[in-house]
């Protein structure tokens, strides 16, 4: 198979020894679900972390087919989408759980909200679709607390000696005095996207309102969170808009009156996000992570 080399890195980075069999193994792995489901399998999509690809059954209806080295987030994916049902989300078809594949519906026409050019426009999109994904998780389903990935940043300080690294002061102090309210258990809690931006948000004939999201993380927590990706997405375009601080300010405007949350919530939710973004991003070598903060910079200066 010829692979992407970034896709392959990201693969080898994040899951060491296990990522580097499943990248063995994925050519048997592709004919065994292909066989499965008698698929013919096209091109893939663009890789970052799972292989996605184009494919098509016996009596020529094009599906998608996505396989990812098994780890939790695949876990809480399915559930995600088998409680979602397709409504106000990309269908799920099948799944083998064990192996960590499974079909999905293909949108048509299958642009992304990226491609919607007036950003008030989109942003009253994705309000309408992140509500309606909004629901109680049934805590039976493996969904992924939102707690636990902010656990994470418990490692900054101590990897930098007390200090905050390449991450700036100012933030980290401001995620620290933010995040115990925020994740505080009393606040209402929802199973959540938890990766929600333009562009995973497409368009399709299927849906009464024209869009579908995808690739759900299904996350249980504060859905407050959920504007974070959002606020700086679409990925490095944001940044290139001519007045991105004026920008986020009218999206913060629109996210309040639509999901009934103070334009200050989401602010800081968005500002936490961006911390988080760059802890995961950040290398060894100290280096990454420098959009997320970038963006961080302008959502604080948004007046709201």
């Amino acid at each position: 198979m010829c692979l992407p080399d970034t896709f392959i890195y990201n693969i080898r980075n994040s899951f060491g020894a296990e990522g580097e069999r499943w990248l063995s193994d994925l050519p048997a792995l592709l004919k065994k679900t292909a066989r499965r489901w008698g698929l013919s399998l096209g091109a893939p999509f663009s890789l970052s972390y799972n292989y996605v690809c184009v494919a098509s059954r016996a009596d020529g209806t094009e599906v998608v087919l996505k396989l990812g080295v098994p780890n939790r987030e695949l876990n809480s994916e399915i559930a995600a989408l088998r409680l979602f049902d397709g409504n106000a989300a990309c269908r799920l078809l099948d799944a083998d759980d064990a192996n960590f594949a499974f079909l999905l519906e293909r949108l048509r026409p299958g642009q992304t909200l990226a491609s919607v050019a007036d950003d008030e426009a989109r942003t009253w999109i994705a309000c309408d679709i992140m509500t309606r994904i909004w629901q109680p998780a049934p805590p039976e389903l493996p969904f992924i607390p939102l707690s636990e990935w902010f656990d994470a940043l418990d490692d900054l300080r101590p990897r930098y000696g007390g200090a905050t690294g390449p991450f700036p002061r100012w933030l980290v102090e401001r995620a620290e005095a933010l995040l115990p309210d925020l994740l505080h258990p009393s606040n209402p809690a929802l199973l959540i996207h938890g990766d929600f931006h333009h562009f995973n948000v497409l368009n399709s004939e299927r849906s009464e309102c024209g869009w579908l999201a995808i690739d759900p993380k299904g996350v249980v927590g504060p859905p407050g969170y959920e504007v974070g990706p959002l606020l700086i997405n679409p990925w490095g375009d944001f940044l290139k808009t001519a007045n991105p601080s004026q920008l986020t300010a009218c999206r913060l405007a629109i996210l309040s009156e639509h999901l009934g949350l103070e334009r200050s919530l989401l602010r800081d939710w968005g500002l936490c996000h961006c911390l988080l973004s760059a802890w995961w991003d950040i290398s060894d070598e100290n280096t990454g992570g420098e959009y997320p903060l970038a963006c961080a910079e302008i959502i604080a200066s948004a007046l709201v």
